[in-house]
């Protein structure tokens, strides 16, 4: 009987440690992940604007910032004069706008770099920086979509570019804070309390 005890206390003891050093295996991975998805800024990109100047988004640090891919053929297009209104009302309050026209939705930016910059400035006076046509989503993604698309670099969350106007909310230290979807107005309070904020 003393002998069976035994065995029994035995068998619990390794199976404590046996966990333990499971946990400690678990909590390694934990860790090893964390490092891994540690959070990136949005400052380690430089791009290209319209008219092939080099544009350094660390030139921003300080600043909140939305990042919304355009198109001149959309039904959201209009939303141009919405995000030209947000532009002049809060761009001497630490606030920017940079825009990226983009072709993946219904092929409903079809225009050179200098067709869009026309298009721009003629409809809409669009004075916040615009950069050259990109791609925002597929097996071409620009890299800086890539950060603001996959949390594994963002920190925040895993998201898909729905349409043109999608907008990414960037905050001061440069990390993304929210994404908003594209039929959302620019003039939105979600967004303007953000900006006041």
């Amino acid at each position: 009987m003393k002998r069976l005890v035994l065995i029994i206390a035995m068998i619990a003891i390794v199976s404590c440690k046996s966990s333990d050093k499971q946990k400690e295996n678990v909590a390694e991975a934990t860790d090893t992940k964390e490092q891994t998805m540690q959070k990136q800024d949005i400052y380690q990109f430089k791009v290209e604007d319209l008219y092939g100047e080099p544009f350094d988004f660390a030139s921003l640090k300080g600043k909140k910032i939305m990042v919304v891919n355009t198109a001149s053929e959309c039904g959201l297009t209009p939303q141009y004069e919405n995000l030209q209104e947000l532009y002049d009302t809060y761009k001497n309050n630490n606030f920017v706008i940079v825009g990226f026209p983009a072709n993946n939705f219904g092929g409903q930016e079809p225009g050179s770099n200098e067709e869009i910059a026309s298009f721009c400035k003629e409809n809409y006076g669009v004075t916040f920086p615009m950069m050259t046509k990109i791609s925002v989503k597929g097996e071409d993604m620009h890299p800086i979509y890539q950060f603001l698309t996959q949390k594994s670099k963002n920190g925040l969350k895993d998201s898909e570019v729905q349409w043109n106007f999608q907008k990414y909310l960037i905050d001061e230290e440069g990390h993304l804070v929210e994404v908003i979807e594209p039929k959302t107005l620019p003039i939105d309070e979600k967004i303007t309390d953000w900006i006041k904020g």
